[in-house]
């Protein structure tokens, strides 16, 4: 459902010089699978997702997505794809269902489908307690739940989801994991960006360590707590991206 082939994305900075802010990514997302990103702030996790939802074009390498060239056919790649950007911004003044409307509309969905699938992602996401208020009152859980509701009202095969649960309480953040994992289990294929790991221990098939624009580290925890003889998610990350250890006290 996902393949990324040596992507690659350098920008230009007066002081720095080229920046490979992703560098030969390569890796595979079954339909149906979490596949977790993990990665410090500033790995090359956002570059990364941002290239596989064709709002980035690779400088060198590719990558399909359902199917579809990210370069040669962006528009049917985000036909298919919801991407939660970590930076997502709503509209105040709109209600909660406005917004979910105004985005069905823009993916072309009739008024009965759009009310439809917000009746269902307002069950899931349990928002019917502030559907009809407007979004310039809401918590940052009632943000970050009608991004997501926002996000997937077309029905995406594919979602990406760059740092879902930043800055949420425990109970937002666990509504948004379980929802993670149910859309899973109906056979979404799922890319998950965090650098939260027992989130990613909870729901991920596999595991793909990003550090300095490099993926330096894939696949099942299984087979990386074995690879590194660590059980430990975090020792593994630290193995993995070659910092070192803490100092025993």
């Amino acid at each position: 459902m996902i393949e990324a082939r040596g992507l690659t994305k350098t920008f230009r900075d007066k002081k720095r010089g080229e920046i490979r802010a992703a560098d030969s990514v390569s890796f595979r997302v079954a339909p149906g699978q979490i596949y977790g990103l993990l990665g410090a702030n500033g790995a090359g996790k956002t570059t990364t997702l941002r290239l596989l939802a064709t709002l980035l074009q690779p400088t060198s390498g590719g990558a399909t997505v359902a199917g579809f060239d990210v370069v040669r056919d962006a528009q049917q790649v985000r036909a298919h794809v919801g991407f939660l950007a970590a930076s997502t911004a709503l509209y105040g003044r709109l209600t909660a269902r406005e917004t979910l409307a105004y985005f069905g509309k823009l993916h072309g969905l009739a008024a009965a489908d759009i009310a439809t699938r917000t009746q269902r992602l307002a069950d899931e996401l349990d928002m019917h307690e502030f559907l009809d208020r407007r979004c310039e009152k809401f918590s940052t859980g009632m943000k970050q739940k009608t991004s997501i509701a926002r996000t997937l009202i077309h029905d995406p095969a594919v979602m990406i989801f760059d740092e879902p649960t930043l800055g949420l309480d425990i109970m937002a953040a666990r509504t948004i994991v379980k929802f993670v994992r149910e859309c899973s289990a109906r056979g979404k294929t799922v890319i998950y960006s965090t650098h939260i790991m027992s989130e990613v221990e909870k729901i991920c098939d596999t595991i793909g360590i990003i550090h300095d624009g490099r993926l330096l580290a894939e696949g099942t925890l299984a087979a990386l707590r074995t690879r590194y003889a660590e059980h430990d998610l975090e020792e593994i990350f630290v193995r993995a991206v070659g910092a070192p250890p803490l100092l025993a006290s």
